[in-house]
């Protein structure tokens, strides 16, 4: 099985740690937040992952080369201008369309600032059960950004800010919000339909999609464990989680 780790951001609110280092090898437990995503991956059968860089991202290959890429097949998408989450998997597309005998298997994308217990082999069984083009891990959680979900967990919107305004892209009674995890799995068929281009994210990809009809369904993780580590507090809550056995 394939993926793709999105490595590429400058992690700036986790100065002064990343002036001198990539976000992706920040360490907890002493080990990386790459290792750890990689790691993860390779527990759930993924054997070949292509992660996008920016921000000294030499320093991201020479860490690869130095641990033998994990024992995985490991390709690096060299992001010149920051493309974001939709740019950066379009960018790379190519990794999931070169093998024409594998063209229908799902792959996973995975932000390498997320740590999760989240049962990535289930994530994609309910993908391909669904017949689903996308779907998003996702849980009820305090966000400021949530996406709509209708009764059937079809993608039909989503709020932003602290006002809540409300962007909604198929009309569906009794919606609820539900905080993205930065876990998902997609249909390789997706990469034919991204029209965008340059920088752009993957949600304006998801909405555009799902208002057009395409199966965009989310999945509730609501009893795994998940942090996100953009800020060093948070950093620091998942040192503890680790020494308290809350991931591995």
């Amino acid at each position: 099985m394939k993926a793709m780790v999105l490595a590429a951001g400058l992690g700036t609110r986790l100065r002064p740690l990343t002036d001198t280092r990539p976000k992706a090898l920040v360490e907890i437990g002493g080990r990386t937040l790459l290792e750890i995503t990689l790691t993860r991956l390779r527990a759930f059968g993924v054997n070949q992952v292509i992660i996008n860089v920016h921000h000294l991202e030499d320093r991201i290959t020479e860490y690869l080369a130095a641990n033998h890429n994990f024992g995985m097949r490991v390709e690096v998408s060299s992001e010149a201008v920051l493309l974001d989450t939709g740019g950066g998997l379009k960018k790379a597309g190519w990794f999931f369309l070169e093998d024409v005998q594998r063209r229908d298997e799902p792959f996973l994308l995975h932000n390498v600032d997320v740590i999760s217990t989240i049962d990535l082999g289930q994530l994609v069984e309910v993908h391909k059960n669904r017949w689903a083009l996308a779907t998003l891990a996702v849980q009820t959680r305090d966000a400021s950004r949530q996406l709509l979900f209708d009764a059937h967990f079809q993608l039909c919107g989503r709020r932003t800010g602290r006002d809540k305004d409300s962007e909604i892209v198929r009309p569906s009674p009794n919606l609820q919000g539900l905080a993205f995890t930065g876990i998902h799995v997609l249909s390789p068929r997706f990469l034919t339909l991204m029209t965008e281009q340059g920088v752009f994210s993957i949600i304006e990809v998801y909405l555009r999609l799902a208002g057009q009809g395409e199966r965009i369904r989310g999945y509730r993780v609501d009893d795994s464990y998940w942090r996100d580590l953009g800020k060093p507090e948070q950093l620091q809550q998942a040192e503890q989680d680790y020494r308290q056995g809350l991931f591995t």
